[in-house]
């Protein structure tokens, strides 16, 4: 099958976030392929690819990116937008239990790496002209506590380290492609780019409760239609739109 549209994979394309970015793609020429719990597969149309997947399973990713790849083809925006918590006791938060830490842990970290492995392998084998962006829906506790989400905070921590580690490491991941003079002069290919998404309010302090969707998409976008590696932590402000704010 020839597939000639981008394709935007959102994992966790639940009705705030995941929802408004989809459209904002879809506004851009995109097909979309959305993956969650929810997801109705039967409703998938031929610019929209719906999957049921369950993220605490790490080996389900796999799995949808064969769908899309197969449906769609292959995605060259990979947005991970899912997360899992389990409020803790404030004052004795080991006594979380291990199951649901591991069950939140799988969906909020291990299932990003997943993805993040399997878009590197996507993107490989995409044109130079692709995005080649993995954008990951994190928030403030990567750089501080907020009881009783201590192990969201060790998830996000995790992954936010993934993505940092990641868009260093692809940075000087690229190569020269030269053609006879005089056709053209060096072209460099584009590399792989890895974002943390964290909305702020104005003060640098957490958006919490306050978390607007259109704002991410919009961001989101940009990043795509980026040309090169910018700031991994992209904190940002609704209406502003990234604003780098001293860790505390």
């Amino acid at each position: 099958m020839s597939h000639t549209s981008p394709v935007v994979l959102i994992l966790g394309s639940g009705p705030n976030i995941g929802q408004n970015v989809a459209r904002a793609f879809a506004a851009k020429g995109y097909k979309l392929a959305l993956a969650s719990r929810k997801s109705k597969e039967e409703d998938s149309t031929a610019e929209q690819l719906n999957i049921a997947s369950d993220l605490s399973d790490p080996d389900s990713v796999a799995k949808v990116f064969s769908k899309v790849k197969a449906s769609l083809g292959l995605p060259s925006v990979v947005v991970y937008n899912a997360a899992g918590a389990t409020p803790s006791d404030e004052k004795s938060p080991l006594s979380l239990p291990l199951a649901n830490f591991t069950r939140d842990l799988n969906i909020t970290t291990v299932s990003a790496f997943a993805a993040a492995q399997q878009a590197v392998l996507a993107f490989e084998q995409l044109s130079d002209s692709a995005s080649k962006t993995f954008i990951y829906t994190g928030n403030i506790l990567n750089t501080t506590i907020l009881p009783p989400l201590m192990d969201l905070g060790v998830a996000k921590s995790g992954t936010a380290h993934m993505i940092q580690y990641a868009a260093a490491a692809y940075k000087d991941r690229g190569y020269k492609y030269v053609l006879p003079a005089p056709v053209l002069p060096a072209m460099e290919l584009t590399k792989p780019r890895f974002y943390y998404a964290d909305q702020r309010k104005a003060d640098g302090s957490a958006a919490y409760f306050d978390l607007d969707g259109e704002a991410h998409a919009k961001l989101y976008v940009q990043l795509a239609d980026g040309e090169s590696q910018g700031p991994w932590q992209q904190t940002f402000v609704k209406g502003v739109g990234y604003k780098h704010f001293p860790a505390a």
